[in-house]
């Protein structure tokens, strides 16, 4: 049997887009970088990132406060789409309808394409990594595929990934180590940010 080591999964959401979602704004760009500075610390060895600009220039900027790491790689597993559609019956009564709602309002291909990218999105980052040495490795993203990952790792209901939000540039680690459930290390951390600079990406009833 091949040695097996843990894969540590750095998540973040891409940092503040304008309002086209084409471009970071500044305070996006400082999200960025100060999170870049944070994951100096980091052995990590990998950046990927999904292919749509926000997420690119946000994975160019962390990895330019990084030492010895390989320039970033797009990937389209790591893109925005709707990860699973649940159906009806698996929603709490009392939400199901809004929450149906709400998925209906996105564009076809991202619900349809959705559950085929999140699988492939799995099969690639998760779990345990092939020899002997821990593998750390970043993941810039969106919203929902870091609430899909994190419900799997936590083995809840598929359809709850809805309902975890995240910030712009925050920082979710989950452990994957030889023959031990997946461990959420840490999950939506600001501390490398100023009070300015927190909770944009939420809604404006959760900031803290």
């Amino acid at each position: 049997m091949a040695a097996a080591a843990a894969r540590y999964l750095y998540l973040t959401r891409h940092g503040e887009a304008s309002s086209d979602e084409s471009r970071l704004t500044g305070n996006g760009r400082r999200q960025a970088t100060l999170l870049g500075e944070r994951l100096r610390r980091t052995p990590l060895r990998a950046v990927h990132h999904g292919p749509l600009p926000r997420a690119e220039e946000t994975a160019r900027l962390i990895h330019g406060r990084l030492d010895g790491v390989a320039p970033p790689q797009s990937a389209e597993p790591a893109g925005d789409y709707v990860p699973y559609l649940p159906q009806r019956a698996e929603l709490p009564p009392e939400s199901a309808d809004a929450m149906l709602e709400r998925l209906a309002r996105f564009p076809g291909e991202e619900r349809e394409r959705g559950p085929e990218l999140a699988r492939a999105a799995v099969a690639r980052f998760t779990g345990p990594v092939e020899g002997d040495e821990p593998r750390h490795e970043l993941v810039v993203t969106h919203n929902f595929l870091i609430g899909w990952l994190v419900r799997a790792a936590l083995d809840a209901p598929k359809w709850r990934w809805m309902g975890l939000n995240h910030a712009h540039a925050a920082l979710t680690v989950i452990r994957y180590a030889p023959g031990r459930p997946a461990a959420v290390l840490c999950y939506n951390d600001l501390g490398h940010l100023p009070g300015d600079l927190r909770w944009t990406g939420f809604p404006a009833e959760l900031h803290i």
